[in-house]
């Protein structure tokens, strides 16, 4: 066991450095766990551009990193099922337990929630991170690392479509934003058994990857036409949709489930008018928090509209699970690689969107410190 914590810190907007910290001392059930392998979230890169995120605002150095896998290092006796040299995903966020919250099954809800890399507290990049035992999950030997980390944003699509969208097999489903989070709610879609799914991006080549990846069919909107206002855009942007889609309001052309991955807000009423008479809406983006909602539509159709928030009960285990019988493969959107020492570099080009030889990000991983 390494007897160094170096560890990638966030000190203010725009600035950041690797210091020395304290290898974490752990509790009797808790384990510390070897970093080896975390992604870069878009959450990462807006605490280092605007060192906030609603109201979590970064007051004093953190280190950055949520999304994460490791060996486990060191188990406190009171753990009984984990042991040192075992792989494990991390769930990044330890909750009271005591709360309604936690007492009803939506812990992600805990006001009391220690979060990685969300302001106070530390993440995931570093050498040594601690957390409760049980939400460290072991990972089958034909899941790699790299795979673990993504566990994370893979949760997050299974909390949308299959816990909150409460998505079934032979149904259909349209994801707005084809981002990571997006192709994940449709890779967790096609898992189930999705008889359709269709993604929506202003981005061609988004919608290529989403449709070699996951299966889907695409849409690209139009461009906003002169003195267009944004609700008038959604009606048109929605009808032109349904009518190149053949989608239907009702029945077997009908769209079940939308998930919104963008936060934009036209994707959000475009979403409105696409998705079924009595159908669910999944808002799992994060834009501009002030949109407007055509509230007839969702009356009159009455949509169950919901908002997603990170993960729940059963959402690690079941990303687990789908990833290991092979009916998810999270390799192809891991499109970059850096080392501990190059984290800068990773962040830079995970905010540019392409890396300095032009190649798109969809995911960039860092090794841990000392790792390849």
């Amino acid at each position: 066991m390494a007897t160094d914590n170096p560890s990638f810190v966030l000190r203010a907007v725009e600035n950041v450095a690797y210091e020395e910290r304290p290898i974490p001392e752990i509790k009797g059930d808790e384990v510390l766990v070897a970093v080896k392998k975390t992604g870069i979230c878009g959450s990462d890169v807006h605490y280092l551009a605007h060192g906030r995120i609603g109201d979590f605002v970064v007051e004093k150095p953190m280190v950055l990193g949520h999304e994460s896998a490791g060996v486990v290092s060191k188990v406190g006796p009171d753990v009984k099922h984990l042991k040192p040299g075992d792989r494990v995903a991390m769930e990044p966020g330890a909750t009271c337990r005591r709360c309604d919250a936690c007492k009803s099954g939506r812990y992600n809800l805990c006001p009391d929630i220690v979060f990685a890399a969300t302001p106070p507290y530390d993440g995931t990049l570093a050498r040594y991170y601690r957390l409760p035992a049980d939400l460290a999950y072991p990972l089958p030997e034909n899941v790699s690392l790299e795979d673990g980390a993504m566990m994370e944003p893979l949760a997050v699509g299974v909390h949308s479509v299959s816990n909150l969208g409460g998505f079934r097999a032979n149904q259909s489903i349209a994801v707005f934003g084809c981002g990571p989070v997006g192709l994940l709610c449709m890779a967790v879609a096609r898992a189930i058994g999705a008889s359709r799914i269709i993604a929506v991006d202003i981005v061609p080549a988004r919608l290529e990857f989403a449709k070699s990846y996951a299966g889907a069919e695409t849409y690209l909107p139009p461009k906003f036409q002169d003195g267009e206002s944004k609700t008038d855009y959604s009606r048109r942007n929605a009808t032109l949709m349904k009518q190149q889609l053949d989608i239907a309001d009702r029945g077997r052309n009908s769209i079940d489930l939308v998930i919104d991955a963008s936060g934009a807000e036209v994707s959000i009423q475009t979403g409105f008018y696409v998705v079924k008479i009595g159908g669910t809406f999944v808002q799992v983006g994060m834009g501009n928090p002030n949109v407007m909602l055509n509230l007839g539509l969702l009356m009159t159709k009455e949509l169950n509209y919901k908002g997603s928030f990170r993960y729940g009960p059963g959402d690690y285990p079941l990303a687990i699970s789908l990833v290991a019988s092979g009916k998810i493969d999270l390799k192809p959107l891991v499109t970059h690689r850096f080392k501990f020492e190059d984290a800068i570099a990773a962040f830079k080009a995970t905010r540019a969107g392409k890396s300095e030889d032009g190649k798109g990000v969809i995911k960039a991983i860092i090794s841990g410190p000392g790792e390849e």
